[in-house]
C-alpha cells in the first residue's frame, strides 16, 4: 500500500499529501495536517451538511428552491439546470446534467434561510465538530470553497463508509444514481451518456476513461477538484482513497491519477 501511495512524490505539484482507508486500517503518505483547497471536493462535504438539514426537517428534497421550479434533489445531482457559476437557467431542470457550484450556493442560502445560521457555521456545527474535522473551513462558494487537512478527509470518508451523523438510508440515496439516463459533462473529461450522479457525489458507472480507474466498481463514489484533489469511496468494500495537492488540475492529472488509483485499488484487494 504504501508503496502506491508514494507515487504521489512524483507528481508536479509541490506538496501532496493520499490515504488508503481498508477497513479498520489506514494508511498515508504525505503531511496529513497540512491544509489544501479541495476546490470541487467540497460539493459532497456541502451535500452531507444539505442531507442533515433535510433529516432535521428543514427543507425536503422535493422543495422547490431554485431558479425553474428546481428541487433540492436536482440541485444536488447537477440537474436543477444552473451553470457552473450562474444562476441562470442554461435549461430547464431535471432536462441534462448540467455540472454547478452556483447550485450548491443556492442550497446553502435555503438552509440560512431555513435555520437562521450562516450556511458555513451550519456546516461547521453540522459536519465538522462532530467528526473532529478541526482544520476543515468553508470561506466562500458552497461548491467549491472549503478548505481540509489530509486527516479531516479521512474522518469524512470514514463517515460514508459508516454513518453516525445521518441514517444509513439517507447516505445510500446520496451514493445512488439520481435520473440513471441523464447525459452531461465531467470537466476535464467530456461528455458522458449517461452521465451518473448521486446526490453531492459523482458515481463512477461506466465512464471511461475517469479519474478512478478502469478496475474500481461502477459503484465507486467521490469527486475531484479543481485544486488537484480527490476523494472516492467504495462502501460495500470498506475502501477508500484520497489525494490533495497544490496543483491545479489540468493535463498532467489524467495521466497520473486513474492508473494510481488502479494500482491503490488493487493493493487493498491484497491481504494486509
Amino acid at each position: 500500500m504504501t508503496d502506491v501511495l508514494e507515487r504521489i512524490d512524483q507528481w508536479p505539484s509541490e506538496h501532496a499529501a493520499a490515504a488508503a482507508i481498508v477497513g479498520e486500517r489506514t494508511f498515508t503518505h504525505g503531511d496529513a495536517e497540512r491544509i489544501f483547497a479541495l476546490a470541487s471536493v467540497t460539493k459532497p462535504l456541502v451535500a452531507y451538511a444539505v442531507m442533515i438539514a433535510v433529516e432535521e426537517g428543514a427543507l425536503e428534497l422535493d422543495d422547490a428552491v431554485g431558479p425553474g421550479g428546481a428541487r433540492v434533489e436536482q440541485l444536488l445531482a447537477h440537474l436543477g439546470g444552473v451553470g457552473f457559476g450562474s444562476r441562470e437557467l442554461e435549461k430547464q431542470p431535471g432536462q441534462r446534467r448540467i455540472y454547478s457550484s452556483a447550485g450548491f450556493e443556492i442550497l446553502a442560502e435555503t438552509i440560512e434561510n431555513a435555520t437562521g445560521f450562516s450556511f458555513p457555521d451550519y456546516f461547521d456545527e453540522a459536519v465538522c465538530k462532530p467528526l473532529n474535522m478541526r482544520s476543515t473551513t468553508l470561506t466562500g462558494s458552497a461548491g467549491h470553497g472549503a478548505q481540509a487537512s489530509l486527516n479531516d478527509l479521512v474522518s469524512f470518508a470514514r463517515e460514508v463508509i459508516h454513518p453516525t451523523l445521518i441514517h444509513p438510508s439517507t447516505r445510500d440515496a446520496m451514493l445512488s444514481i439520481v435520473d440513471a439516463d441523464a447525459i452531461g459533462v465531467v470537466p476535464g473529461y467530456g461528455m458522458y451518456r449517461p452521465c451518473p450522479w448521486g446526490l453531492g457525489f459523482e458515481i463512477k458507472g461506466t465512464k471511461n476513461p475517469h479519474w478512478t480507474g478502469t478496475s474500481m466498481p461502477a459503484h465507486t463514489a467521490g469527486h475531484f477538484g479543481q485544486a488537484g484533489t480527490f476523494l472516492w469511496v467504495d462502501v460495500p468494500g470498506d475502501r477508500a482513497g484520497i489525494a490533495l495537492t497544490d496543483k491545479p488540475f489540468g493535463p498532467w492529472a489524467k495521466p497520473l491519477w486513474a492508473p494510481f488509483n488502479d494500482a491503490l485499488y488493487q493493493a487493498m484487494k491484497k491481504p494486509l
